[in-house]
C-alpha cells in the first residue's frame, strides 16, 4: 500500500507540475507606456494654435514617430506624424496611429488627416 501510495504521489508531482502556464506577449508592461504617450499627444495637438513655428511644436512634442517633406510652388511642406491611437498590439507604430501635423514655411497650418489632404 505504501509503495502504492508513494508511486501515485510521484507520478501526480510530475504531472501537476506541468499545468502552470504563463502566457504574455508583453502587452501589459508596454500599454501602460504607450497609452501614456499617446493621451500625452492627443492633449498637445488639441492646445496646438495654427501658425505656430515649427520650432515651437517640437519643442512641445520632441521627435516625431514619421517625418516627411516636401517642396511644392515654392514652398515647403513639413509632416509631422505622432502617435495618438494605438491600433494594432504588434509593439510597431505605423501612420494609421498617428496625428500628423502640416507645416508650410515652417508655420503649423494644420493637422489631421484632411490637412494633409488638403495641402498635399
Amino acid at each position: 500500500m505504501k509503495k502504492l501510495l508513494l508511486a501515485t504521489a510521484l507520478l501526480s508531482t510530475t504531472l501537476l507540475s506541468g499545468c502552470i502556464v504563463a502566457v504574455s506577449d508583453g502587452e501589459a508592461r508596454h500599454h501602460s507606456a504607450w497609452n501614456s504617450t499617446h493621451k500625452e499627444n492627443r492633449a498637445k495637438i488639441s492646445k496646438l494654435e495654427l501658425g505656430a513655428s515649427y520650432q515651437a511644436v517640437t519643442s512641445k512634442f520632441g521627435t516625431p514617430d514619421f517625418n516627411e517633406a516636401v517642396s511644392k510652388n515654392g514652398h515647403t511642406y513639413q509632416v509631422l506624424y505622432f502617435a495618438t491611437n494605438r491600433k494594432h498590439s504588434d509593439g510597431q507604430i505605423t501612420k494609421d496611429e498617428c496625428t500628423p501635423l502640416v507645416f508650410k514655411d515652417d508655420q503649423l497650418i494644420g493637422f489631421g488627416q484632411a490637412a494633409v489632404d488638403s495641402y498635399l
